[in-house]
């Protein structure tokens, strides 16, 4: 699908929606709870649909409304005889390894795209530390043991999602666990979220100190009604977008979250971005931003957008901490380094850094690729509202991975978009 985006000036109110990341993590605990649990302000993203799908074939019972799921737990962990499909999804993936481990017995994994290029060096040690069978080629990820309590040592600079998985089956283990991280710790507000949501769902982990977090075995999950609240990584974009073309209010976010995309407020109030505070959300008013350096440990899906923010920022934006940018869906470094080309922004990167001198004239440009990366296509739409001439943003469909209502949310705001194929 391949999308025109024509200059238009914005103004309105949108709903953010829901977390991708909480929902994850709250279908695989209600999944594993012995009872039954309602999950809602579910959208039903591609990612989304593949840890449903993936988490029936595990044995969960999962009943799919408008917006809400009803699950009941898994009551035996029996081997499944056919591959569980990951799609695009590099969390499904990393929860999943150590969950499919609970049944003993060989589970095939596959996805599409990048997905089983995306490193997974924790799991292949972890795996052959414990005498445990596990294969990777360009076309799937077999498995076959499982896993046992103990002492786990995983770095802390590769994706939180490793220790994430290893939290979500440990609890149910015989007996007490200890994750020790090797620093770096990058991105350990998403380790918060799991916590938070597993102690929801009657299971109690905590850090014994800022690298160590002590498990103890034989628990047990408990159903539990559980709320997904709105989604700051997406709220981004419409933050960006409110700060470089028009006011636009944001509904639909918790301003207590623990969400590391949350970042996105500071960051702009820091760029010199006017935001107004709402009961349940913010205001975005057009500012005039200025460069600044950024921080992106605890952040790194923000990363996209922002690089479109640094292309209209007065003087200089330095990014820093990026280098997981590169094992996304795409490269988003080099990707968002092509396209901006395109429009004439001089950015260029080294290391972990990434560094954007911003333009007060775009070059006009027919069209941007995609990158078959929903967050490419998002933060180029967004920064082509700006644009003097229309632009097509090609390979558009990448939305439906997380957010399927993107472009419509957009057009409400007054952004004129025309569907090309």
């Amino acid at each position: 699908m391949d999308i025109k985006i024509y200059p238009s000036k914005v103004n309105g109110e949108i709903t953010i929606p829901p977390s991708k990341s909480m929902a994850h993590r709250a279908i695989i605990c209600a999944s594993l709870a012995h009872g039954t649990s309602k999950i809602s302000n579910i959208v039903y993203s591609q990612d989304i649909k593949t840890t449903i799908e993936g988490m029936k074939k595990l044995g969960a019972h999962i009943i799919k409304n408008e917006n809400t799921l009803t699950i009941t737990g898994i009551k035996d962990f029996k081997g499944v005889d056919t591959p569980v499909n990951c799609n695009e999804s590099g969390s499904t993936l990393r929860f999943f390894i150590p969950l499919f481990s609970l049944t003993g017995k060989k589970t095939v994994f596959c996805g599409k795209n990048r997905l089983l290029e995306r490193p997974q060096t924790v799991y292949r040690k972890i795996f052959a530390e414990q005498g445990i069978k596990y294969i990777q080629d360009k076309k799937k990820i077999e498995i076959e043991g499982k896993l046992k309590s103990g002492h786990y040592k995983v770095d802390g600079n590769i994706s939180s999602q490793f220790i994430t998985g290893l939290l979500f089956i440990l609890p149910l283990l015989d007996k007490d666990s200890i994750i020790i991280i090797n620093p770096p710790f990058e991105s350990k507000s998403y380790v918060d979220l799991t916590i938070e949501i597993l102690s929801y769902f009657g299971i109690h982990v905590k850090f014994k100190d800022d690298l160590t977090i002590f498990i103890p075995g034989n628990q047990q999950y408990q159903p539990h009604d559980y709320h997904v609240e709105g989604d700051f990584s997406q709220l981004g974009f419409f933050a960006v977008l409110g700060s470089i073309n028009n006011k636009i209010s944001c509904r639909g976010v918790c301003k207590t979250s623990l969400q590391g995309d949350k970042k996105i407020i500071d960051i702009i109030k820091s760029a010199g971005g006017i935001i107004e505070e709402l009961s349940n959300g913010y205001t975005f008013y057009p500012s005039t931003l200025k460069g600044i350096k950024i921080n992106l440990e605890d952040c790194p899906d923000l990363g996209p957008v922002l690089m479109a923010m640094g292309a209209l920022c007065k003087g200089n934006l330095h990014i820093f901490n990026a280098q997981r940018l590169r094992y996304k869906e795409s490269d988003r470094i080099e990707a968002m380094e092509s396209e901006l080309r395109k429009a004439g922004v001089n950015i260029h990167s080294d290391g972990d850094s990434i560094y954007i001198e911003g333009t007060e004239k775009f070059f006009p440009v027919s069209s941007l690729y995609g990158h078959k990366d929903h967050r490419i296509v998002m933060s180029l739409s967004i920064l082509a509202t700006t644009f003097k001439t229309p632009v097509t943003i090609t390979g558009a469909e990448a939305v439906e991975k997380s957010y399927p209502d993107f472009f419509k949310d957009l057009a409400s705001l007054g952004v004129k978009i025309e569907k090309i194929r």
